[in-house]
């Protein structure tokens, strides 16, 4: 409770709440929300502006531009929360072991972890998608599994494995900085004098004690996750049309009206608005979660 009341007193943070509880609520009610399919295609009503039938218009093939973003947030909630989860998986375990342990197991994570940084991130995740996509659909289609090609499930995948087996690099950093400051702490020295076991140690005396930088780090990383799988999108190379992404959405509908329907750009702008919402409302939820579990903040 004390949390919400430093939340609520915050009025970006409560913003970017609110802003990321009506996305996750429109990912997980897609299918009521949306008053149409989001591939549903209807030429008599294209390229319409608002009305009653259609809030947000329509594109050249027909299809409601409100289904298609409210489809788009469920797309980018799943992508959000899969590459958290491979973030937490590879970030947490491999950045503990080598704040505890040190020695060889420290350099040999670190130098991985150097390898990632040593690009621009979201060069090295577009080289990555570009890399492994068609590999991923080569060995598919060879296998003979083309109904999973078509179906556009693998386009998830790819995305998925590139942001996050390029994203779990800062999280591991940051959390062997927190092991190192913690392990050589009263408590920690204490419970391995009694013989408690070393993934004990770790798990209940060290981790719990670091779990507030990585609440923040990860609250504020989910922005930039939504972001990249837009940008992979908008350039071809992660979730591909129909399949709904606010980045497909945006390079489809900036790719045929920029110039030939100069007066329909404001279906351009739509998407590109709720990403840029998205974007910053997980900044300002994180800042504001940040000063919110900050013990020296009263």
């Amino acid at each position: 409770m004390q949390l919400a009341g430093r939340i609520a007193r915050n009025p970006p943070a409560l913003l970017g709440a609110l802003v990321i509880l009506m996305v996750a609520l429109m990912a997980i009610f897609a299918p009521a929300l949306a008053p149409y399919a989001y591939d549903q295609q209807n030429l008599n009503a294209a390229r319409q502006a608002p009305s009653p039938a259609h809030w947000l218009g329509t594109d050249d093939l027909g299809r409601d531009m409100l289904s298609r973003v409210i489809w788009g947030a469920r797309s980018a909630v799943f992508v959000i929360v899969m590459v958290t989860i491979i973030d937490l998986a590879l970030g947490l375990p491999l950045g503990a072991a080598a704040g505890y342990w040190g020695g060889w197991v420290d350099t040999l994570i670190m130098r991985v972890v150097d390898v990632l940084f040593a690009f621009p991130g979201l060069l090295f995740v577009f080289l990555v998608a570009a890399t492994l996509k068609p590999g991923i659909l080569n060995w598919a289609k060879a296998i003979g599994l083309n109904d999973l090609v078509r179906s556009g499930y693998l386009d998830y995948a790819v995305v998925i494995i590139a942001l996050g087996g390029v994203g779990w690099g800062g999280l591991a950093r940051m959390v062997r900085g927190q092991v190192l400051m913690l392990k050589e702490r009263e408590f920690v020295i204490g419970a391995r004098a009694l013989g408690v076991p070393t993934w004990r140690v770790i798990a209940r005396h060290i981790l719990p004690n670091a779990i507030t930088p990585i609440i923040v780090a990860l609250s504020m990383g989910m922005g930039d996750i939504a972001l990249s799988e837009g940008y992979l999108s908008f350039l071809g190379i992660g979730l591909q049309p129909p399949a709904p992404s606010w980045g497909n959405i945006l390079a489809d509908n900036a790719g045929r009206y920029w110039r030939t329907f100069p007066q329909m750009i404001w279906l351009v702008f739509i998407p590109g608005l709720v990403l840029a919402a998205v974007v910053f409302a997980f900044n300002f939820f994180g800042d504001g979660l940040n000063e919110a579990l900050n013990p020296e903040i009263e």
